[in-house]
């Protein structure tokens, strides 16, 4: 049973919008679609309460910057009283085509500092994660300049579809089991039906 809901990123206006904000940007997105109520911040998070029909759920980004995200997945989970497994991170990856949208159950950080540090802080990799696609940089020695950029006007679209569908495919994962969103959403959805 998904909890807490915990949406990666960097914070300040420099990264509004950037390929390693889509954390942020997802719950955003289910905070307007679920009428959530903002909390008085803490140290290393924002963070709000909102119900998905009688479920409450916690939506909350780090305001630590990406590396050190861990610290707000720590103190969440023991501020709530939950375990990993009861938290979903939404995440960026450029291991994946850009639009695609995949859940996973737990999984290795596949070389995203956000992921590394939650791991280490928490102590396992057994945490549900949902996976955003921006596709790769040409060269592996770019990957932070990549990560960090804003999205081009042709991929504009795409990224709007992935968006509509993460917050669509999150707040149904908190509906059902996470099982039955993996068989859902997991595609590049973003891609079908864009002329």
């Amino acid at each position: 049973m998904l909890t807490l809901i915990l949406g990666l990123g960097n914070i300040g206006k420099k990264y509004d919008h950037t390929r390693h904000n889509l954390g942020f940007e997802v719950v955003d997105r289910v905070v307007e679609k679920i009428g959530a109520k903002h909390q008085r911040p803490r140290a290393n998070y924002e963070w709000w309460r909102g119900n998905v029909e009688d479920k409450e759920i916690i939506l909350a980004k780090p305001t630590t910057f990406m590396n050190c995200s861990g610290d707000a997945a720590q103190e969440l989970l023991e501020r709530l009283g939950i375990t990993p497994t009861e938290m979903l991170v939404i995440v960026d990856d450029f291991n994946l085509p850009l639009g695609a949208v995949r859940f996973r159950k737990s999984g290795s950080d596949g070389g995203h500092n956000g992921l590394t540090s939650i791991i280490e802080s928490v102590g396992t990799q057994e945490f549900p994660r949902l996976r955003l696609g921006i596709g790769a940089p040409s060269g592996r020695g770019e990957v932070i300049d990549y990560v960090l950029s804003r999205f081009t006007r042709p991929e504009k679209p795409i990224v709007e579809k992935m968006l509509a569908i993460a917050a669509e495919g999150v707040i149904f994962a908190v509906q059902h089991r996470l099982e039955l969103a993996m068989s859902k959403f997991n595609s590049n959805p973003a891609l079908s039906d864009l002329a």
